[in-house]
C-alpha cells in the first residue's frame, strides 16, 4: 500500500476498532468489568481467532498483509500509535502514584513483590522445561535456559498499565491496597524486563545489551528523581498562569515523557517505564492535575485500544489444536494464579497487611494483561516462542484479567463500604485530581 491508501485504513481501522471495543465495554460491564478488559478480549475477537475466523476475507480486507513480508502492513502506522498510546497513559498513571503511601508501606510492598517474582517465575520455569522437551513450541533456535528464563519472566509480570485501570476503576486511587499493589506491580515488571534482557542477550549472543539495559534503567531513575524532580519543583511557576497550567507547559511535560520513553525503548527497558517514571517526577498540584485532565480523555478513549487490538491480531487460538496443547495451557493458567496470587496474598498478610487488604493485593497482583501481551509480542517478534506459544500465553493473560474484577468484588466488597484514600502527604495546591 503507498502512504495515502495506508492513511484511508487506518481511519477506517479506528473507527472500527473503537465502535468495537465500547461495544464489547458495555457487555463486559454487565459483568462488573472494566472498560480496560473488554479492550483487551476486542483485541482478541478482531484477530484471526475470530473475525479471521469467522469472515477471513473481511479480516484481510480490514487488516491487510504484506505477502513479502510476511506481516501486516497494519503494523507500519498500528503499532507506533499503540506505543504512544501506552506511554501517554504511563505518564498519567505515574503522576497518580502516591510515592508517599509506598514509602509508608515499602516493606509489604517488596515483599509482595518479591512473591510475586519468585513462585510464578520457578512455576513457569519448571513448565518451560516440560514444553520444551515434549512440544514444538519453542522454535529451534530457542535454547532450554532461555525457554525458561522467558516463560518464568512471562509469568511473574503483572499488568502494571491494566493493574493501574482497574485501581482507577475500583476508586482504590490513593489507597493502601492500591499503592501497595502498584509498587509492587512496579517492581516486578522492573525485575521481568531485566530478565527478558538477559533472555535477549542469550539469544543475540551480546550480554553487553542486558548490561546496558539494566545499568541504564538504574541511571534513568536516578537522574529522573534526584535532578529532574527538584528542578521541575523549583521552576514549576514558569509552567502555571492564573491558577492553570499553560500551553508551554503542556509542551514541557508531553516533551519530557517523550524523552523518558525515547530513552528507555533506546536501551531496551521500554517505554511505558520511561513514560512512568517522568510522571512521578511531575509537580503535584494544578501541573499533575491539568496535565491528567488534558492527556487522559484522548488517551484512554482512542489510543490505548489501538494496543489490544494489535496484541490480537497476532494471536491464533486455533493453533491449539490437540488435547495436549489444551492440556499444558491449563497447566499454564493454574500456575500463573498460584504462583502470582495466593504468594502475594501470603506475602502481604505476612508483613502485617489485613486479610481484606491482602486478598484485594493478591487478586490485582494476579490480573497481567498489558504488560504480559507486550513481553510476548516481544518473544514473538524476535523469535524466542512460537505462534502457539504465544496463543497459549495470551488466554493465560485475559483469564486471569478476566478473574481479577469479579473475583476482588466477592472477597473485598464494593460500596460504602470500600477502602477509602489516604490523605495527601502534603496537601498540594489546588485540587489534586481531575473529574473524570
Amino acid at each position: 500500500m503507498n502512504n495515502l491508501h495506508l492513511a484511508i485504513q487506518f481511519f477506517l481501522q479506528l473507527a472500527v476498532i473503537l465502535l468495537f471495543c465500547r461495544l464489547v465495554g458495555v457487555v463486559a460491564k454487565r459483568f462488573g468489568q472494566p472498560q480496560v478488559v473488554a479492550e483487551m478480549i476486542a483485541g482478541v475477537l478482531l484477530g484471526p481467532s475470530l473475525f479471521g475466523l469467522l469472515f477471513p476475507e473481511a479480516q484481510a480486507w480490514l487488516f491487510p498483509w504484506d505477502k513479502t513480508q510476511s506481516t501486516r502492513d497494519t503494523q507500519s502506522y498500528l503499532f507506533p500509535v499503540s506505543q504512544v498510546g501506552l506511554a501517554l497513559y504511563m505518564f498519567v498513571v505515574g503522576m497518580e502514584f502516591r510515592m508517599d503511601i509506598v514509602a509508608k508501606n515499602l516493606k509489604s510492598s517488596i515483599a509482595v513483590s518479591l512473591a510475586g517474582m519468585i513462585a510464578p517465575f520457578i512455576l513457569g520455569a519448571g513448565l518451560a522445561w516440560v514444553i520444551f522437551h515434549h512440544t514444538e513450541l519453542f522454535p529451534e533456535r530457542t535454547s532450554l535456559l532461555e525457554a525458561m528464563l522467558f516463560v518464568g519472566a512471562s509469568m511473574c509480570i503483572t499488568a502494571f498499565p491494566m493493574l493501574a485501570r482497574i485501581i482507577h476503576f475500583k476508586k482504590l486511587s490513593g489507597t493502601t491496597m492500591g499503592t501497595v499493589a502498584l509498587g509492587a506491580g512496579a517492581i516486578d515488571d522492573a525485575m521481568a524486563w531485566c530478565l527478558l534482557a538477559v533472555v535477549l542477550a542469550s539469544f543475540d549472543n551480546n550480554w553487553s545489551h542486558a548490561i546496558w539495559n539494566i545499568g541504564g534503567g538504574a541511571a534513568y531513575v536516578a537522574v529522573t528523581l534526584l535532578l529532574i524532580r527538584p528542578l521541575l519543583a523549583r521552576f514549576k511557576e514558569w509552567m502555571i498562569q492564573d491558577g492553570t497550567l499553560t500551553e508551554a507547559g503542556l509542551v514541557i511535560g508531553l516533551a519530557l515523557m517523550a524523552l523518558g520513553a525515547w530513552f528507555t525503548d533506546l536501551i531496551g527497558l521500554h517505554a511505558v517505564f520511561g513514560a512512568f517514571v517522568m510522571g512521578a517526577a511531575m509537580p503535584r498540584g494544578i501541573i499533575s492535575r491539568d496535565l491528567i485532565g488534558r492527556i487522559q480523555p484522548l488517551t484512554v478513549a482512542l489510543l490505548l485500544p489501538l494496543f489490544f487490538t494489535y496484541s490480537g491480531l497476532n494471536t491464533k487460538i486455533g493453533l491449539l489444536n490437540t488435547g495436549f496443547l489444551w492440556l499444558m495451557c491449563g497447566a499454564v493458567l493454574v500456575a500463573a494464579i498460584v504462583g502470582k496470587g495466593v504468594a502475594c496474598y501470603l506475602a502481604a498478610r505476612a508483613t502485617g497487611i489485613s486479610n481484606r487488604e491482602a486478598l484485594g493485593i493478591g487478586t490485582l497482583m494476579n490480573a497481567r494483561g498489558l504488560m504480559e501481551l507486550i513481553i510476548i509480542n516481544i518473544g514473538l517478534q524476535r523469535g524466542i516462542i512460537s505462534e502457539g506459544l504465544f496463543a497459549t500465553l495470551v488466554i493465560m493473560a485475559v483469564v486471569t484479567t478476566l478473574m481479577a474484577s469479579p473475583i476482588f468484588d466477592r472477597l473485598v466488597g464494593t460500596g460504602p463500604n470500600a477502602i477509602q484514600p489516604e490523605p495527601d502527604a502534603d496537601p498540594p495546591e489546588g485540587d489534586r485530581r481531575p473529574t473524570t
